[in-house]
């Protein structure tokens, strides 16, 4: 093996053959198994993809090991410090932060493609009451394009960024329609007055009788503020199971909406963004501080079911930069928004019990990212069942850019991953004996 190539030999049949090393600017080199049935007659077994990298990116890094997470090189406690959500959508999208008038153009060009079709008022209300809002998201996102299909000239760059700026654009308007039509109240429309997150604040909790800030201040700067952060550390995360399926789907030259749509419902998935909405169910299963001791004896017990949701991280094996961001919030929140809640007291109690735990510390199963939101959510009134929402609308930044940037790269395929039969041999068809 060379400096640049990895040798593969096959010991049955002595044949072998050199694949080259691909290096990234930072991280874990690759290697090149592209030929690897041409020169071999084998294919590589990886379930769940987990030691396979199915693209080349340039937008998000982790470092698993060292607690490191970067959008296009700034780490994720500078962009949190300083940006707004829309400051880091437009990173993400464009490579670079924007100057004060090219941010100014973005905004107002998100503001523009708020407005959703008033014929797509129609199609929401033919959901049933009390359908999960997930389940609408996907079959909304999906029908963008009968309603939008006038730039979906996938060739087109241009028509390729006007779909990906209306997708981030009316994902939280469609949010807060499912959420109205879920409670039975009249859909809200977007205001230009409006940032991104209160405008999100007020499509969802507006009443006709109140104005915009009024004494329930349900739009108020913290509630802004702690949107933008929790939208800011959900916006990507590289190629997760929601990221990849959107690239997966995007290969076959689908059109965006669709592949966003399928990106959706991968991320309802409770092991992925439904994780936030298992961390309440957890708080309310444990139901009072005095039954901690008992439920962590349970998390040690390997024979047990139960496991302790919002701790550790399957990518972070020491622990979670978003965590230690969201935590400072998490306790700004609950200080400054009015509300006794006893799950929250439940909460920072098995935080506490937790983190002083020998077990745990020695397995370095801190609490994670999902653990805070699911109960800054909770403090900010979002429903539980709007969780995973939530999560949509701050990821479909990552997702539309991970987009663009797999349409503008020359030479794309359609994904088509290899198995291992373990069926039945050939055999002779037989009629079924009577």
């Amino acid at each position: 093996m060379t400096q640049d190539t990895f040798t593969i030999r096959d010991n049955s049949t002595g044949k072998e053959a050199d694949f080259p090393l691909r290096r990234g600017t930072i991280g874990t080199s690759v290697i090149d198994v592209s030929t690897l049935n041409k020169q071999m007659g084998l294919f590589t077994f990886d379930p769940g993809f987990v030691s396979t990298a199915s693209c080349k990116s340039a937008i998000t890094y982790i470092d698993g090991e060292k607690g490191v997470l970067l959008y296009r090189g700034y780490p994720i406690d500078q962009l949190a410090e300083n940006c707004s959500f829309l400051e880091v959508a437009y990173l993400l999208m464009n490579g670079e932060l924007g100057n004060k008038a090219e941010q100014a153009e973005f905004e107002h060009e998100i503001g523009q493609h708020a407005m959703l079709h008033e014929a797509m008022r129609s199609f929401i209300d033919g959901f049933h009451y009390d359908a999960h809002p997930m389940a609408m998201m996907v079959g909304i996102v999906g029908s963008l394009s009968a309603f939008y299909h006038s730039e979906l000239n996938m060739d087109d760059p241009e028509h390729r960024r006007i779909s990906a700026m209306r997708m981030l654009a009316k994902m939280p308007v469609i949010a807060a329609a499912c959420h109205r039509h879920s409670i039975g109240y009249p859909f809200v429309y977007p205001r230009a007055d409006l940032s991104y997150c209160e405008n999100f604040l007020n499509m969802m909790f507006s009443l006709p009788s109140q104005k915009y800030i009024d004494k329930d201040n349900y739009i108020s700067p913290v509630a802004v503020k702690a949107l933008n952060l929790l939208f800011i550390l959900h916006a990507d995360h590289e190629q997760n199971a929601s990221t990849s399926t959107v690239r997966l789907a995007s290969s076959t030259g689908a059109n965006p909406y669709a592949c966003i749509a399928a990106g959706i419902g991968a991320l309802w998935g409770p092991a992925h963004g439904g994780a936030n909405e298992a961390v309440l169910s957890m708080l309310e299963e444990i139901g009072s501080v005095d039954r901690i001791p008992e439920y962590i004896a349970k998390a040690k017990d390997k024979n047990d079911p139960f496991r302790l949701m919002g701790f550790g991280h399957r990518v972070y094996k020491n622990f979670d930069p978003r965590a230690t961001i969201i935590r400072k919030a998490c306790y700004e929140v609950l200080e400054q928004i009015p509300g006794n809640d006893p799950l929250f007291d439940l909460a920072l109690a098995l935080e506490e019990y937790a983190l002083k735990d020998a077990y745990f510390v020695e397995k370095k199963l801190y609490p994670n990212v999902d653990f805070y939101s699911g109960i800054i959510y909770k403090a900010l009134n979002i429903p539980v069942d709007m969780f995973t929402v939530m999560f949509t609308i701050a990821r479909t930044s990552g997702w539309v850019s991970h987009w663009l940037e797999m349409m503008a790269e020359p030479g794309q395929r359609i994904g088509r991953p290899r198995q291992v039969y373990t069926g039945k041999e050939l055999r002779n068809f037989e009629p079924p004996k009577k």
